[in-house]
């Protein structure tokens, strides 16, 4: 018989590549979105199965992670054998503007799926996987984190996913769940969401080498943060509701690398050197060459001699949170030893698959744009 498993957030990063996954492995797949005015499907459009098919393994239901019966509802009409709640308000920044919203979402959301798998009497039936995350940590305690690590959240954010963490923990003890909190560091793709910064970087070096934006506007350059890739990350959640026991574990690659390191990195994908002066607001970046074979061979046109002596980062204030995580770097010995999991990707080949990504959308928005007509294998 095949597993049936329940992903809030499916739409997501995380939920995209989750169900992608766990439907190779034979799952059938129940996914919660929120409904909008907008399909908002894009990262799952290739893997979904029109209603009429009488084969397919995978759902999608309207739901809220805001909206308690709509949640029991859902788990009790599913029954399913495990519950990967990825559905969060989840950008840091924003939480601090919507920090209510992000309580109720993020903490209460966590407590729904758990009381709803506790009224159902499902305790003994239904494994719950909560995505937790490394801004637990916030002021760190320690370096690297572990799961022994002291918390101190800094953000709205971070203080509900602490919640959550915590009443996963409480349930587990007190009924006797199989609930695990997964602490993933920072953990990014090519369908990562545009407004976080990793995505926006590799957004703007390609629109840059296309000669379609003259400049990158970021924050605090100096913040370092552990990056994985989400296909990795997506493993280990699967692996931590297979165990015969519920724990919790830290998933990171134990690598930490500032955000002024990635902008040169993703620079350097495409064979432009960049180079930094100044400090604080007015911190700036140049190029100051360009290896115009590489640069060709990357992007496909020209010789990157555009980019040549241009300013092509700087500091908008607007971007600094009220209060700054400024570095976080993972312990990954438990995962490692205890679920056999070990990333697949470093950080060159996840920029290179971001940066590969992003070149290739952009490419294909700057032709329609200019009145182009995309035939079907133009930009495969």
């Amino acid at each position: 018989m095949s597993k049936t498993a329940l992903i809030t957030g499916i739409t997501g990063q995380d939920g995209a590549y989750l169900a992608e996954y766990l439907l190779k492995q034979g799952y059938i797949v129940h996914g919660i979105k929120r409904r909008s005015s907008s399909l908002n499907t894009e990262r799952i459009d290739h893997i979904y199965d029109d209603p009429h098919n009488s084969g397919r393994r995978l759902f999608l239901h309207y739901g809220d992670m805001t909206d308690s019966l709509n949640i029991t509802s859902l788990v009790q009409k599913i029954q399913p054998d495990e519950i990967y709640n990825l559905a969060a308000m989840s950008h840091v920044k924003v939480s601090f503007e919507t920090p209510e919203y992000t309580a109720n979402a993020d903490a209460l959301g966590t407590l729904r799926i758990l009381e709803a798998v506790r009224m159902l009497g499902l305790t003994g039936h239904t494994r719950i996987y909560q995505a937790s995350t490394s801004e637990l940590y916030g002021l760190v305690r320690q370096v690297p984190q572990s799961e022994d690590t002291p918390f101190y959240p800094r953000s709205p954010y971070a203080v509900a996913k602490l919640y959550g963490y915590w009443i996963t923990v409480n349930y587990r003890e007190a009924y006797g769940m199989h609930a695990s909190n997964g602490i993933l560091f920072n953990h990014e793709s090519p369908i990562r969401g545009e407004t976080f910064v990793t995505r926006k970087i590799t957004r703007a070096v390609s629109r840059m080498a296309l000669g379609c934006d003259d400049c990158l506007y970021l924050g605090n350059m100096s913040a370092k943060r552990d990056w994985g890739h989400a296909k990795d990350y997506v493993r280990a959640m699967h692996l931590i509701l297979s165990q015969p026991e519920p724990d919790d574990y830290v998933i990171a690659t134990g690598i930490t690398t500032s955000v002024r390191d990635f902008v040169r990195m993703a620079f350097g994908y495409i064979g432009a050197e960049i180079e930094f002066s100044g400090e604080g607001t007015a911190e700036e970046g140049r190029i100051v060459s360009v290896n115009g074979e590489l640069f060709n061979s990357r992007v496909g046109t020209g010789d990157g001699s555009h980019l040549k002596g241009r300013r092509v980062v700087a500091v908008d204030p607007a971007y600094f949170r009220p209060t700054e995580v400024e570095m976080l770097v993972g312990d990954n010995t438990k995962a490692r030893t205890k679920l056999g999991w070990q990333p697949q990707y470093d950080l060159d080949a996840l920029i290179a698959d971001m940066m590969k990504s992003d070149l290739k959308l952009m490419a294909r928005e700057d032709y329609l744009r200019k009145g182009g007509y995309r035939t079907m294998n133009y930009f495969e």
